[in-house]
């Protein structure tokens, strides 16, 4: 049976405003599916969590910008690392150059410590795109997981991709590959109050064994490849296998 797609046009994700760097990457993302299978209407007010450098920010800011509201929580630039002051500042600078972000708000996340208050059952949808990984190293998830809590509506979605690791490996709870067990993540997520109701398998990869001598950083897009390694296979790879899962606040 054909994925469902979402309203997203094709015109907004071979947009002027996107890389070609960038749009090579719907091939791996699948974000027509991936919306769609979340539920993203255009008139929805929906939290995008840790966008980093925007991938998914080009495509849900020109899709919201009418009738609904894209709120990019990102960084704290003075609640962590150099890296996260760069990559915000380089975000901020993204958004302030081209008009078509011109209705995104961009506010402070820093798990536990930022005050999203103003934010409490505001949101119809929270996604999160390849983070998990990063709020269970730094032991930020539960944390996380009650603010995102906070900030839906009864009823309200939380969609979560994740790099997916072999089912049959030892579950890492720090998830040092950047590799997350989906029924580990399951069990975390719904512990926090959300109710799981659906799993789709859009963002699956059957060519990654999620097994590689640098983590996830290994293949595509990063490509930290050991030296003297074949290069041309881990791009043949693709970027990673992820699990997608629509959770919801229940009523």
């Amino acid at each position: 049976m054909a994925q469902e797609k979402s309203g997203l046009t094709d015109q907004i994700l071979a947009g002027d405003h996107r890389s070609e760097q960038n749009i090579a990457r719907n091939q791996f993302r699948h974000p027509q599916e991936t919306l769609a299978f979340f539920g993203i209407q255009p008139d929805m007010t929906v939290v995008e969590l840790w966008p980093g450098g925007g991938w998914y920010t080009e495509v849900l800011a020109p899709y919201l910008s009418d009738d609904g509201q894209l709120i990019a929580a990102h960084f704290d630039p003075d609640g962590g690392s150099d890296y996260y002051k760069k990559s915000r500042l380089g975000f901020d600078q993204k958004m302030a150059e081209n008009p078509i972000y011109k209705n995104v708000k961009t506010i402070d996340f820093n798990p536990g410590e930022s005050d999203l208050s103003a934010f409490n059952q505001k949101a119809d949808a929270v996604l999160t795109f390849r983070s998990l990984h990063n709020w269970m190293r730094a032991d930020k998830l539960e944390a996380v997981l009650e603010d995102v809590f906070n900030m839906l509506k009864p009823g309200g979605v939380f969609g979560v991709v994740e790099h997916r690791a072999d089912a049959k490996a030892e579950i890492d709870p720090q998830a040092k590959k950047g590799y997350v067990n989906q029924g580990y993540a399951i069990q975390l997520i719904e512990a926090a109050g959300f109710k799981l109701v659906d799993i789709s398998e859009v963002n699956a990869n059957p060519k990654d064994s999620a097994d590689h001598p640098n983590g996830v950083w290994t293949i595509l897009p990063t490509l930290r490849v050991p030296k003297g390694a074949d290069k041309a296979s881990y791009e043949a790879i693709g970027e990673s296998d992820r699990f997608t899962l629509k959770f919801i606040k229940p009523e």
